[in-house]
């Protein structure tokens, strides 16, 4: 095989890594290295560089790899065999990554098991090229964007599960609003993953989380979202969860015949005041007791109706409708008892 005189690369955009096609090298052969990249000269497993850019000539005086060859002299030229391999030094800034199936983690705020997702792009760049070489390329003979992104995603999905949960947990918050918390997400998994990288000789730049969501369809987030639906539609009429079961049980009682029936007729019930603080309290309040019934006014005091044995017994009714506790009909009734 002829010997070669000039070694040289063009390196593409995606290309990381190359290797020179022919081992047949000499002194005198020229290597010719761009601003943008470095070359080692391996022989035997030993790695001769870097040479940075500018024009080289493989010499025994500035490769110490040969300086202990002994060939015969072809015009002041010695062959040898020794591979060449390029790194290339820019940056590519669209690497993408993405969580590959949901994490399941439990919402801190509501409590529910959902599943979350998460997806961006970050940039890498080689820092060390012996380091990169020895470690990452082996016996290939190029090595692209696309190769270092399925060797480091492994590590980064690790990374980015275990922050974006551990995030979740210290900041207290729902999935549903953690996309103000992206850029401190994005710095804290970008400097355990740097670490990792760093050791196969990349630099990562530019590293960003685009999103942490949840499916839309999944059982889970339907019923978070509709219970937040909920909560914001009672929040718009000032009422609470607990005043708004209060009045079902009550509707639920007035549809029923006979005694329990008759709650609606004494005003919605006893409690509705005690429940309902503030204007509405008030009125029902006002109302039941210009109706002779018994009722409990914000403070808690009983206004009772003429016959005690009557006001007992719609007591009794608010206590089977589940509008008032076992605890406040026994007072009532020891109130009502010691009256007679």
């Amino acid at each position: 095989m002829a010997i070669i005189d000039r070694v040289k690369w063009d390196a593409s955009p995606d290309q990381l890594v190359w290797k020179f096609p022919s081992e047949e090298l000499s002194t005198w052969t020229q290597l010719l290295v761009n601003e943008t990249q470095q070359a080692f000269l391996v022989r035997e497993g030993i790695y001769d560089g870097p040479f940075l850019a500018g024009r080289h000539t493989l010499s025994t005086e500035n490769i110490p790899l040969i300086r202990t060859l002994i060939g015969l002299p072809f015009g002041g030229k010695t062959p040898f065999s020794a591979e060449v391999w390029f790194v290339n030094l820019t940056a590519n800034l669209d690497v993408k990554w993405g969580t590959p199936d949901p994490i399941q983690i439990e919402d801190p705020k509501y409590g529910i098991i959902v599943p979350v997702r998460s997806f961006g792009q970050y940039g890498v760049k080689i820092s060390d090229g012996k380091k990169f070489l020895q470690k990452l390329v082996g016996t290939s003979t190029s090595f692209e964007v696309d190769d270092i992104a399925r060797y480091l995603n492994g590590s980064l999905i690790t990374i980015a599960k275990s922050i974006i949960a551990e995030h979740l947990i210290s900041l207290k918050t729902s999935i549903l609003d953690i996309s103000q918390y992206l850029v401190l997400i994005s710095r804290a998994i970008e400097e355990q993953f740097s670490a990792h990288s760093e050791e196969c000789g990349i630099k990562i730049t530019q590293f960003n989380v685009q999103s942490i969501n949840v499916p839309v369809d999944d059982p889970s987030v339907i019923t978070l979202k509709n219970a937040l639906a909920k909560r914001a539609e009672l929040g718009v009429l000032e009422f609470t969860y607990q005043q708004d079961r209060t009045f079902d049980v009550l509707k639920a009682a007035a549809s029923n015949e006979g005694g329990q029936g008759a709650i609606m007729g004494i005003g919605l019930g006893a409690n509705i005041a005690g429940a309902i603080a503030g204007p509405l309290g008030g009125a029902m309040s006002d109302l039941n007791h210009q109706a002779g019934q018994p009722t409990l006014n914000t403070k808690g005091a009983i206004h009772e109706s003429t016959n005690p044995i009557d006001t007992l017994k719609e007591w009794k009714n608010l206590l089977d409708a589940g509008a008032i506790t076992d605890e406040e009909y026994a007072e009532v009734k020891s109130k009502l008892l010691k009256g007679i």
